[in-house]
């Protein structure tokens, strides 16, 4: 089959890219760069400048290369930034979502793979978040996941197209150094910033009811994630008419402190972290139920913690030299 991997400059989808390639399929990448970086591309990997708005330039792209099937991860993904600009995050999640959805039924396009999050759940009071957990997402960045979700299904059963939604945890980690996450966003390079500065790492909150204080969350090493994207692809693919929904995590919960002492560990460093105020919204707990995956897929994460914090510190000083 040939893939069209929308956001595939990006950090995740440069890794989905490569997954694909390396199980046989054929990948082409569709990005409008506002975050992808097209280095990441590999040789021999078309790629189509353009946002998921431009239906016209979607439906070219699907039918110059002959798409197969989508796997879908143009996003803009900030909650805080969606908090702030709601509108601009409709517009590109979820007109984006159905723009390509346009495209790809018009086209006859057999499988889509939707890349969604664990922010659909919002703050879960439960010891590990299931598929049936309800859903109440606390931003607007989760709720375009949510409704981008119910948008898939429904064009899924009205269609016929073989549709999966895949529930992201914490991602971390680099297959290669210059696959490597280059944003601040998320814990582990915010940390790296700080100890590169020479500063201490910040705990936003420490008296959460956890058994050390700090939040408590599942972390899933990229590779791991791109893994089960083509695992989910290979499944779309051999059973039309298929509608799942699964989470993307290793079912095991790694607190703040305890993320950031391994990371000083690893990476030699030994500065305690500042804690600070909580953070409006954080959770206390949020680990994944791996079950229904593994039993649809056979899927099972392969990547410890420090294998996730070791390749993204190498990554890490490739692009921020001293």
């Amino acid at each position: 089959m040939t893939w069209l991997i929308t956001g595939g400059a990006g950090y995740i989808g440069a890794h989905v890219v490569r997954a694909m390639l390396d199980a046989g399929e054929r990948a082409v990448v569709y990005d409008d760069l506002s975050t992808g970086i097209a280095e990441r591309v590999p040789d021999g990997v078309p790629l189509v400048v353009g946002s998921t708005l431009d239906g016209e330039l979607l439906g070219r792209a699907i039918r110059d290369h002959g798409i197969t099937g989508v796997v879908h991860l143009a996003a803009k993904k900030q909650v805080g930034e969606s908090v702030e600009q709601p509108l601009h995050y409709y517009r590109e999640n979820v007109e984006g979502l159905r723009t390509l959805l346009s495209a790809v039924t018009e086209a006859g396009v057999a499988s889509f793979v939707f890349s969604s999050s664990a922010a659909v759940y919002g703050m879960p009071d439960v010891d590990l978040v299931t598929e049936e957990t309800p859903c109440e997402p606390m931003s607007p960045y989760g709720e375009t996941k949510l409704a981008g979700e119910w948008l898939v299904r429904a064009t899924g059963r009205a269609t016929g197209l073989s549709t999966a939604s895949l529930r992201y945890f914490n991602v971390a980690g680099a297959a290669s150094p210059e696959l490597a996450d280059t944003g601040v966003f998320n814990l582990v390079p915010m940390v790296f910033e700080k100890l590169t500065e020479g500063a201490a790492p910040r705990i936003f909150g420490a008296d959460y009811p956890t058994p050390d204080g700090t939040c408590v969350r599942d972390y899933i090493h990229v590779v791991d994630l791109a893994e089960a994207h083509v695992a989910t692809a290979r499944r779309l693919s051999a059973a039309p008419g298929t509608d799942l929904t699964l989470n993307i995590g290793r079912g095991e919960g790694v607190s703040v402190r305890e993320m950031i002492d391994r990371i000083n560990t690893l990476t030699g460093h030994a500065l305690p972290p500042e804690v600070m105020d909580r953070r409006p919204g954080d959770p206390a707990r949020v680990v994944a139920s791996a079950d229904r995956i593994a039993k649809e897929l056979g899927w099972k994460a392969r990547h410890g913690v420090d294998d996730m914090i070791s390749s993204a510190w190498a990554g890490w000083k490739a692009n921020h030299p001293a």
